[in-house]
C-alpha cells in the first residue's frame, strides 16, 4: 500500500492511501474522524491520484473506498467555515469539478465501494462514479439544504442518474434513502450485506478485467459522450465508435474468437 503525504505545516498527512492489486487501484479516503470529508488537502490528493492513473497501464480498475464509519460526508463545511475566504471557497468547488469530470474521463472504470453513509459531495462522488456497490444498510442523502446550502453541484450527477423529480425531492428536503432505494433509483448498481462488500466489488471489477482494456476505454468514453447528445447525434456518435471498435485489433479477435468458439486472446492486455 501506498500513501499519499501531503506534510506541510498545518495540514494532514495520508488524507488518500492507494492499494494496488491484481489490475484494481483502491483510492481510500482517509479522514475517518471527519467522516472523509473533502477537505482541501483531499480533493488535491484525489486530483493527484486520478491524473496519475490515467496513465497507469497496470489498472484496469479503480475503487474509491472510505475509511472509518462513513464513505463520505461531503464538502469540509467546518475548513470552509473556518477559512471564511472567498478565493479558498472558490477554488474548493472547482477542483471538486475538476475532480468529478476527471473521474468520468478516466480510461479504467471506476467502482464506489460505498460502506457508510454517502452525503451531499459523498453522494456526489457515488453518483459520479461509473458504478457502485453499497451495503444493506448505506445511506445517500444531498443533506446540504439543511445547511443553508443548495447541492447544486451533487445535483449534476445524480440528475443523470435517477429521474428528474426524484433527484428534485433529494435535493430539495435533504433526507436520506436507504440503499435499497438507492438501487431501486439507479443510483448503485449492487447492495449487499456488509461481510459480502469486499467480495462483490472484486467480482465486478474482476469481469470487467477479463475483458479488452482498450474497448472498455473507448466504450466508457464514447457512452459519456453520448449521454448529453440529442438521440440522433447519440447514435451518430456511437455508430463511429462501433465502426472503430469492429476494426480494432480486439474488435476482429473478438468476433474471431466468437465465430470459432473459443476465447479471446486480447491484444491490448
Amino acid at each position: 500500500m501506498t500513501a499519499i503525504h501531503l506534510a506541510t505545516a498545518g495540514t494532514e498527512t495520508d488524507v488518500l492511501l492507494r492499494e494496488d492489486a491484481g489490475g484494481v487501484a483502491t483510492l481510500t479516503l482517509n479522514r475517518p474522524d471527519q467522516y472523509n470529508a473533502l477537505s482541501a488537502a483531499l480533493l488535491a490528493a484525489l486530483q493527484s491520484e486520478v491524473h496519475d492513473l490515467a496513465d497507469d497501464k497496470s489498472v484496469r480498475v479503480v475503487v474509491i473506498a472510505g475509511a472509518g464509519k462513513a464513505f463520505c460526508a461531503g464538502h469540509d463545511l467546518k475548513e470552509i467555515h473556518e477559512r471564511a475566504d472567498p478565493e479558498f471557497v472558490k477554488d474548493v468547488f472547482e477542483r471538486s469539478r475538476q475532480l468529478m469530470t476527471a473521474i468520468t474521463r478516466l480510461p479504467q472504470p471506476v467502482i464506489a465501494r460505498v460502506h457508510g453513509p454517502a452525503y451531499a459531495a459523498g453522494c456526489q462522488l457515488v453518483a459520479q462514479c461509473d458504478l457502485a456497490v453499497a451495503v444493506t444498510d448505506a445511506r445517500f442523502a444531498t443533506s446540504g439544504v439543511n445547511y443553508g446550502v443548495f447541492c447544486s453541484t451533487p445535483g449534476v450527477p445524480l440528475s443523470r442518474n435517477i429521474p428528474r423529480k426524484l433527484a428534485m425531492e433529494m435535493l430539495l428536503t435533504g433526507d436520506p434513502i436507504d440503499a435499497a432505494t438507492a438501487a431501486a433509483r439507479g443510483l448503485v448498481n449492487r447492495v449487499v450485506p456488509a461481510k459480502e462488500l469486499d467480495a462483490e466489488v472484486q467480482r465486478l471489477a474482476q469481469s470487467i478485467i477479463a475483458k479488452s482494456p482498450d474497448v472498455v476505454a473507448a466504450g466508457k468514453k464514447v457512452f459519456y459522450l453520448q449521454v448529453g447528445e440529442t438521440m440522433e447525434q447519440a447514435y451518430r456518435e456511437a455508430t463511429a465508435a462501433m465502426v472503430d471498435c469492429v476494426r480494432s485489433d480486439d474488435g476482429r479477435e473478438g468476433i474471431a474468437a466468437f465465430a470459432e468458439k473459443r476465447k479471446p486472446k486480447w491484444k491490448s492486455k
